[in-house]
């Protein structure tokens, strides 16, 4: 699907969009398309239930005569309630109104609208935005589709004052898509595709954008140490691999891998398939977890989606990519690891090995970078379905303003967190009686107990743990994002180091 921009004029031909505002009082084009119409919108208006409340649609065929196929009238709501989001949500839902559109080119015409402190130019921008959002597929191993399961839309062009701005502020929006739908491709991959080597391959692939990109084998990560992270692969023939992406925003030598001033860092866990090792999962829905290498898939896709729209900011990005198999040499329960921090973990439930990936994950980027701030992301744990379902992240931090920050930034782009707590009480939970932690702390507080562990891996620093087992993937479809991949996080965080994190 072509995006275009061009400057507000009438269109002649194919499928139309016309906005109006809650009321449903035709205005500038929308006004003008009607009368060329001879009057066919304000009648089916007047005819219909619709008022223009946000989100409502009006479909109307074309009168016999025009060129014009079909018009399609949405409601923006009240003008000062107005968002970003609910404009990219409206852009979702025009592209899967129209995407079967049958000449296959769709206008979505917008004039300025009164009362809203939004331009028309950002408004075209930001549906664009959600259009594309919402216009992911993942259907490269379908090998018979019918004509009639594919879009059909070649064109999606907005006619609105100011399109060069439009087209400027797209670009930067349109540079993030490409980051979400790295994300949604690399979760959405079969575990026989995409495993530690693959993946790191795949994280290669950002040099193009001036990331510098190093890639650890087992070799590298057994003399810095990291036996919590090599306890979780050893069962797997698949080598497991530690990968660290820089992205440089405010250096003009970007392609070198160079220590920085403190950057920001993000760190995913990446395990590639999770069997549960010797405390093997059941079967029923074991297929899922080839997604449970998520968190490190959306630190990839962010990295992308940074370097992609040349953000003026240092990250660090940091992946641990492991696969989770039984075998002769996996690890077992009552192992004994010495982690890269030289804490010792007793090894209880091969299962909860996600944190375990992590910890010395933590520990060499707090090493290494000294960065301002970690935030880690990951498919921890079950418990944190069970406590948000799959409408929130959970979020735990050692930092308030940190947490404020997330929080809002998720309200902003409609990924949701919710913090929950961590205390000293807690943290008893997986004192060990054999070595310095175990790695559960029994059936109550799950999700609370692994960011327990982990935020023992993290010093000082200022750090979150966002554990998005439950919004990792969807089943159904919402407005920008449709069932299978969401990539939860990918925006989340591009927004927080716009907000906070990068030069203006």
């Amino acid at each position: 699907m072509k995006i275009s921009f061009a400057r507000a004029a009438m269109p002649g031909t194919g499928a139309v969009v016309a906005a109006v505002t809650e009321g449903a009082k035709l205005n500038g084009f929308a006004y003008k398309l009607d009368q060329k119409l001879d009057g066919a919108l304000s009648r089916a208006i007047k005819k219909s239930y619709f008022d223009g409340k946000l989100g409502q649609q009006l479909n109307i065929i074309a009168p016999s005569g025009s060129r014009i196929d079909e018009v399609i009238i949405i409601g923006l709501g009240k003008a000062s309630e107005l968002t970003e989001l609910e404009l990219q949500k409206l852009g979702g839902a025009v592209y899967s109104k129209t995407n079967r559109a049958k000449s296959g080119v769709v206008h979505v015409i917008l004039d300025n609208v009164a009362g809203s402190g939004i331009a028309a130019s950002k408004m075209a921008a930001e549906i664009a935005y959600g259009a594309r959002l919402r216009s992911y597929r993942f259907d490269k191993y379908k090998t018979k589709q019918k004509s009639e399961s594919k879009p059909n839309i070649k064109n999606l062009n907005f006619l609105c004052i100011g399109s060069k701005a439009a087209k400027d502020h797209f670009r930067n929006l349109d540079k993030i898509v490409e980051g979400v739908f790295f994300t949604r491709d690399l979760v959405s991959e079969p575990p026989n595709v995409l495993y530690p080597e693959t993946l790191a391959k795949e994280a290669r692939k950002l040099e193009k954008l001036g990331i510098a990109v190093e890639v650890m084998g087992e070799n590298q990560m057994r003399r810095l140490g990291m036996g919590a992270l090599l306890g979780v692969g050893q069962g797997s023939v698949r080598e497991s691999k530690l990968v660290v992406m820089h992205w440089r925003g405010k250096a003009k030598n970007r392609g070198k891998l160079l220590l920085s001033d403190n950057p920001i860092s993000f760190i995913g866990k990446g395990v590639t398939f999770d069997t549960g090792g010797i405390s093997i999962k059941p079967s029923a829905g074991m297929e899922d977890m080839k997604w449970d290498m998520g968190g490190a898939g959306v630190v990839v896709g962010l990295m992308k989606a940074l370097a992609g729209r040349r953000a003026k900011v240092n990250v660090v990005g940091v992946v641990g990519l492991v696969e989770n198999m039984p075998g002769g040499n996996a690890q077992r329960p009552g192992d004994i690891v010495s982690s890269m921090s030289g804490q010792t973990i007793e090894v209880l439930n091969t299962d909860a090995e996600g944190r375990l990936v992590l910890a010395d994950a933590l520990w060499y980027t707090k090493k290494r970078f000294k960065p301002k701030m970690m935030i880690n992301l990951a498919t921890l744990t079950g418990a944190i379905i069970v406590s948000l379902a799959d409408k929130y992240a959970g979020l735990f931090s050692n930092n308030d303003v940190l947490c404020d920050r997330l929080s809002k930034a998720g309200e902003q782009v409609g990924e949701l967190v919710w913090r929950l707590p961590l205390s000293a009480e807690y943290n008893k939970m997986i004192d060990s009686d054999v070595a310095d932690m175990k790695n559960i702390g029994g059936r109550g507080a799950g999700s609370i107990t692994a960011a327990q562990f982990l935020q023992r891996f993290v010093g000082d620093t200022r750090w979150a743990h966002l554990d998005i087992a439950g919004v990792t993937w969807t089943k159904t479809n919402s407005p920008i994002v449709p069932k299978g991949g969401t990539a939860f996080g990918v925006r989340l965080l591009d927004k927080l180091v716009q907000n906070h994190y990068e030069d203006k």
